[in-house]
């Protein structure tokens, strides 16, 4: 007797259609799995065989084969428990068969109660890019498997739910989420601004108006400033400066949290940019991605959205020079012997750091003067190599602030300036660029960021004096170009390279 049915193997943040197939034979009772299972998937055998018997089935007292394939494919997870299960009711006779081209995934309780599984979005995907009809999940994932689209998603309790409805009968009750619900948090960014609002920062004007001109541009940030001068508030209150996600940013930035397992139970499309701080001591694949399972790292978490190292100077040096590629080409290659795992990273980057090594250096009104000699200093700056540096496009002092900042009235809110910074991004989209500003090619600069003859003295006179070079003439110009954008102006002037370049040469006076 034999049953086939689908799933999915998960590969970074892509999932590839597997059949399970299942053949239960006269033979010494056993239950054996081939097609390269991992070990996560061999303990799937207790589970499903407790499952089915405490469902009110009987597990065949038979040799029971399950064949995952292709068998070049490595399999992973614990979400072939459910596709087992069924596919071993279907071969007894126990679950008449009632639908075809249903795929499922789902992790089995030894009650046979559903588990939430992580990777459940990419998994539609890929069922629909199969021409599948149908797609079985757990209740808990229903929410983000909706999210795709084009596919009837069906979400189940329990192992007898899913079994019902397979026969023929009706659908379980629904599944909790829906597609379009937004998230909030932290790690989403939220309508409700979580992480507070830019009006509360009092003072750091100059600061303020960096961020806005950054969440513009989608622009990286490196502030500089001594303890309690209020980098880490400015950088948690970028992600609500920034719009809403386009549909298929969205998309990807939920297929990103669901195959990492942070995608909470019962959640949607993720609507807000999402906001990711590791600490400082996060290890190199924590960062990047990779390990054994071939999950996201931070980088790719914080993929359309904003990805803060506070202290930066903290994080190990390999760690540090690890973003110099994924900044430029906007993903993270994980190489393998089996082939390499892309994973999506267009994220802004924000870097917040002590000037010295014991905060205080140009702060002479400091609780205590700046100690450190200057070997200390010229060490402690090296951990941000030029190279890095070279990689972002607002360099900012964020001194400390007078006492007479706290008795001034608040200041823009967060949703004011992000109706500006969206007026901006709809400038840029009407251009028909390839993406925000600071990601245009030289190409569209000579296109859309050409300066007049005044900007172009100004920038002749930074190559001169501050040794500007051709990577930071492009950074200067596309800053610029994000300045114009929020001014409305149609061509960049004077005025626009001149904060550009004030933002790009801020911190040499440290």
């Amino acid at each position: 007797m034999l049953a086939r049915g689908w799933t999915a193997a998960l590969e970074g943040v892509e999932a590839v259609p597997v059949s399970v197939e299942v053949d239960v034979h006269n033979g010494l009772p056993s239950l054996e799995l081939v097609g390269l299972p991992g070990a996560g998937v061999k303990e799937s055998k207790d589970r499903v065989r407790s499952a089915i018997r405490n469902g009110g089935w009987s597990f065949p007292p038979r040799r029971v084969t399950v064949n995952l394939a292709p068998g070049h494919v490595r399999k992973a997870g614990s979400h072939y428990d459910l596709p087992i299960a069924l596919c071993v009711l279907l071969a007894t006779g126990q679950v008449p068969p009632g639908r075809e081209g249903v795929w499922a995934a789902g992790e089995l309780a030894l009650d046979g109660a559903l588990r939430p599984v992580p990777g459940v979005l990419p998994f539609a995907l890929a069922a629909r890019r199969a021409g599948a009809r149908h797609l079985l999940v757990p209740a808990a994932n229903a929410g983000e498997a909706r999210a795709v689209g084009e596919l009837d998603v069906v979400g189940a309790r329990s192992l007898e739910d899913a079994a019902r409805w397979l026969a023929g009968g009706p659908p379980p009750a629904a599944g909790v989420g829906s597609a379009a619900s937004p998230q909030g948090g932290s790690a989403a960014g939220g309508e409700g601004l979580p992480d507070g609002d830019l009006a509360e920062v009092r003072g750091q004007e100059t600061a303020k108006r960096a961020l806005e001109v950054a969440a513009a541009g989608g622009h990286n940030v490196l502030l500089i400033g001594p303890p309690g001068s209020g980098k880490t508030m400015l950088a948690r209150r970028l992600a609500g400066l920034l719009p809403d996600l386009d549909a298929a940013t969205a998309l990807e930035v939920t297929a990103v949290h669901s195959a990492a397992g942070v995608l909470p139970p019962g959640s949607g499309l993720l609507r807000r940019p999402p906001f990711r701080s590791p600490s400082p001591g996060a290890t190199l694949v924590a960062l990047m991605g990779g390990g054994a399972s071939l999950r996201p790292g931070e980088l790719s978490l914080g993929h359309g959205g904003v990805l803060f190292l506070d202290e930066a100077a903290r994080f190990a040096p390999a760690v540090l020079e690890a973003l110099r590629a994924p900044l430029e080409d906007g993903e993270v290659v994980i190489a393998r012997h089996r082939g390499s795992v892309r994973f999506p990273a267009r994220t802004q980057l924000v870097l917040a750091d002590n000037p010295c090594p014991c905060g205080w250096h140009g702060e002479p009104r400091g609780p205590c003067a700046c100690r450190c000699s200057a070997a200390q200093l010229r060490q402690y700056r090296a951990r941000l190599s030029g190279p890095l540096r070279d990689r972002l496009d607002l360099f900012l002092r964020v001194p400390r602030p007078a006492y007479a900042d706290a008795a001034r009235p608040q200041g823009a809110s967060t949703r004011e300036l992000r109706a500006r910074v969206e007026a901006a991004r709809a400038r840029q989209a009407a251009r028909g660029q390839g993406g925000l500003n600071a990601h245009l090619t030289l190409a569209e600069l000579d296109r859309w960021a050409a300066p007049d003859r005044a900007a172009e003295r100004r920038l002749a006179d930074a190559w001169t004096r501050h040794g500007l070079g051709m990577r930071g003439r492009v950074r200067v110009l596309r800053v610029a170009r994000t300045i114009a954008d929020l001014e409305g102006s149609a061509g960049v002037r004077e005025e626009h390279v001149l904060e550009a370049l004030h933002y790009r040469f801020a911190g040499e006076d440290e």
